[in-house]
C-alpha cells in the first residue's frame, strides 16, 4: 500500500472512530431517532443529484437501508442516548465481524475455519467481559441496544455482499435515502413531535455541526474513501485498517468527554480487537456447491457433410 493510501486508511479509522464523539455530543441537542434521520437527510442531498443513477437493484438499496440505516443506526444512537459510552460503543460494535461470519454461513454457505471461529470466541469473551464492566457502572439494557446495532450491521454487511454495487459512494448515497421518512415516523410516534419541534427550534452551530460532521465527513467521506481503497487493494489488506476505529473511539472519548477506561475495559477491547483481527483475516471455506446433472442430449440429426455452407468449418480453441 502506498503512503498516500496508508494514510487515508489510517485516516478514515479515525474519522470513524471519533464519529462516536461527535455523535454523544449531537444526542445533547437532538431526540436519537431524529438526529439519525437528520444524519441520513444530510448524506443524501445534495449528494444524490451528484452521483448520478443507482448501479444495483432497488430491492437491495431498500433492504440494506432499513437493515442498516433504520435498525442499525436506530439502535446504536437510541442506546447511546440511553446511557452507553461513546468509546465503548465503538468498541463493543466490532463485533459486528461475528455476526457477519455468522449470517454469511446460514445464508452464503461460508463454513468458517477453525481459525474464524477462534477469532468469534474470543471477540465473544470480550463482549462478556464489556458486559461485566458495563453491568457494574452502567445500564446494561443500552449496553445490550448497542450489540443489537452490531447484529444487523452484520446481515446489512452480507446484504450489501449479495448486492455486489461496484460503486460503494454511489450506494450509500443512495441507501441514505431509505431511512429518512421511517426514522422521521419513529421519531414523531415514540420521541414526540414536540420535543422535535424544540430540538429544530434550538438548533445551533455546535448541533449544526455534529450533523454535518455525521453526515458528510463520516458517511460521504468515509464510506466513498473506503470504497476507492477497495477498488486499489485486496479486502484482505484494508479491512484491518477498521481495527483501528476503537483504538481513535476510545480515546477521543476519554480525551473530549472524559471517559474512563478501567482496567477491565482494556482486557475486553484487547480480546475484542484480538478476536475480530482473527474472524476478519481468516479465511472463509466455501461449501462447494454440486454441480447441477445435464439433461439428456437428444440425438443429433444425421447431416451430410456437401448440406453445409463452405464457409462454416470446424473451430478449435476460444
Amino acid at each position: 500500500m502506498r503512503p498516500a493510501h496508508l494514510s487515508l486508511a489510517v485516516l478514515v479509522a479515525a474519522v470513524w472512530g471519533v464519529n462516536f464523539t461527535v455523535v454523544e455530543i449531537g444526542l445533547g441537542h437532538f431526540p436519537p431517532l431524529l438526529f439519525s434521520a437528520l444524519r441520513f437527510l444530510m448524506a443524501a442531498l445534495p449528494a444524490v443529484f451528484l452521483v448520478g443513477r443507482p448501479t444495483v437493484a432497488w430491492k437491495w438499496i431498500v433492504a440494506v437501508g432499513l437493515v442498516l440505516g433504520v435498525a442499525k443506526f436506530g439502535l446504536l444512537f437510541v442506546g447511546m442516548d440511553a446511557g452507553m459510552p461513546a468509546g465503548l460503543s465503538s468498541l463493543v460494535l466490532q463485533i459486528q465481524s461475528v455476526f457477519t461470519a455468522a449470517v454469511a454461513f446460514a445464508v452464503l454457505g461460508e463454513r468458517p475455519t477453525r481459525l474464524r471461529l477462534l477469532g468469534m470466541a474470543v471477540a465473544l469473551a470480550g463482549i462478556g467481559a464489556a458486559a461485566v464492566d458495563e453491568g457494574g457502572s452502567g445500564p446494561l439494557g443500552a449496553f445490550v441496544l448497542v450489540v443489537a446495532a452490531a447484529a444487523c450491521w452484520g446481515v446489512s454487511n452480507v446484504l450489501t455482499r449479495k448486492a455486489s454495487p461496484p460503486d460503494s459512494l454511489n450506494f450509500m448515497v443512495w441507501v441514505s435515502t431509505v431511512p429518512v421518512l421511517p426514522l422521521l415516523a419513529l421519531s414523531l410516534l415514540t420521541e414526540g413531535p414536540r420535543r422535535d419541534y424544540d430540538a429544530l427550534r434550538a438548533l445551533d452551530w455546535q448541533g449544526a455541526g455534529t450533523v454535518l460532521y455525521v453526515a458528510w465527513v463520516t458517511t460521504v467521506f468515509g464510506f466513498g474513501a473506503w470504497g476507492r481503497l477497495l477498488r486499489h487493494h485486496p479486502a484482505s489488506t484494508v479491512a484491518p485498517f477498521s481495527l483501528l476505529v476503537p483504538v481513535f473511539g476510545m480515546s477521543s472519548a476519554a480525551l473530549f468527554l472524559g471517559e474512563p477506561v478501567s482496567g477491565l475495559r482494556w482486557c475486553a477491547a484487547a480480546l475484542l480487537v484480538g478476536g475480530v483481527a482473527l474472524t476478519s483475516l481468516a479465511p472463509a471455506r466455501t461449501s462447494p456447491v454440486p454441480a447441477p446433472t445435464p439433461a439428456p442430449t437428444p440425438a443429433p440429426t444425421p447431416v451430410h457433410l456437401v448440406d453445409l455452407p463452405p464457409s462454416q468449418g470446424v473451430r478449435t480453441g476460444s
